[in-house]
């Protein structure tokens, strides 16, 4: 059961992130923790986490919108949700917010692009296809073993939703990727499981695909030794960590425990291999895996970076690892 608290949001609505794949548009976070509760999520870490099971919720955050966006020098063509937590929550008031924010956006003619491994209803999905030149979608997949989302991703939609989802973004003409993340070493990191999601998602009609592999915080590391209680699932888990490399991310902002890179390169290459093999371009966030590419992950769509640039930033760190 998750605890939902109403706060009153004090700093700016729209924000920027530290995320280089980020950085060219603003953010909005509707909770400070989140209702899906992912064993893995990194956030755990953060020094405003409310404690597991407790979601705070800003319930000001429209009316602050309402007041900041019109002051805004240009108004921006897209905002993406959410960097700390997800827009689709399993929560009554935060899926209202969620409604009422996007459509404020959408009559503004402001855009909105997210990540989410929620469930999404049914008149939020309308809205997004109502407004789908304006909407880039990406969805969070880790496996699509029940066993293995409920353990790792326990109030998360499953596997089954998400696939369908992906499909009325996808028929609706919303421009849509699949986000491989994170990756579990030992557990999720074998071909079998890469090419189920890779076969599943391209029979749908998606082409893109971001990859990234677990890291490690105290926190994150303690809430997996915690509730994965299945001692064969953890020991897989954690025996790749024996001899983990301290890496700074998100521009050297934050250090995590990873793989050394050319086990991470190892998974991320198999990923690529296979995913090519039904005609899905993969990217390797920078913003995650600093060491080993120079990519932007595009985890907000194309819009307003070009293609063009994108392809450029793919080209430039495909150089620099040849180079290396």
């Amino acid at each position: 059961m998750v605890e939902l608290v109403r706060a009153d949001r004090k700093s700016s609505v729209l924000t920027t992130s530290d995320l280089a794949c980020l950085s060219h548009l603003p953010t909005i976070n509707l909770t400070s923790g989140c209702a899906h509760g992912c064993l893995y999520c990194y956030t755990r870490g953060y020094t405003n986490y409310p404690g597991e099971g407790k979601v705070i919720l800003y319930a000001n955050t429209l009316e602050k919108l309402r007041a900041e966006l019109p002051k805004k020098r240009e108004k921006p063509s897209v905002v993406y949700f959410s960097p700390s937590s997800d827009l689709f929550q399993p929560a009554p008031e935060v899926l209202d917010l969620a409604y009422e924010i996007m459509l404020y956006l959408f009559e503004q003619n402001v855009g909105v692009a997210f990540l989410t491994k929620g469930r999404i209803p049914e008149r939020h999905m309308k809205l997004l296809v109502a407004n789908s030149s304006r909407v880039r979608a990406a969805i969070g997949l880790i496996s699509l073993d029940n066993r293995v989302q409920r353990v790792f991703e326990p109030n998360a939609a499953t596997p089954e939703t998400r696939l369908a989802q992906l499909k009325e973004f996808v028929t609706a003409g919303i421009v849509s990727q699949v986000r491989l993340d994170p990756v579990l070493p030992g557990l999720t990191d074998d071909s079998e499981t890469i090419q189920r999601i890779c076969d599943a998602v391209s029979k749908i009609g998606v082409t893109r695909m971001a990859v990234s592999v677990l890291f490690l915080r105290p926190a994150v590391a303690e809430s997996l030794r915690r509730h994965v209680t299945d001692e064969s699932v953890r020991k897989a888990l954690f025996t790749r960590f024996d001899v983990p490399v301290r890496l700074g991310i998100h521009a050297g902002k934050s250090n995590v425990m990873a793989l050394p890179a050319p086990e991470r390169q190892r998974i991320h290459n198999l990923v690529r291999e296979i995913a090519g093999t039904h005609g899905i371009t993969v990217r390797t966030c920078s913003c995650k895996n600093p060491d080993i590419s120079s990519q932007c992950c595009s985890i907000a769509g194309t819009s307003p970076i070009s293609s063009e640039t994108h392809e450029q930033l793919d080209l430039l760190g495909e150089e620099e690892r040849s180079n290396s």
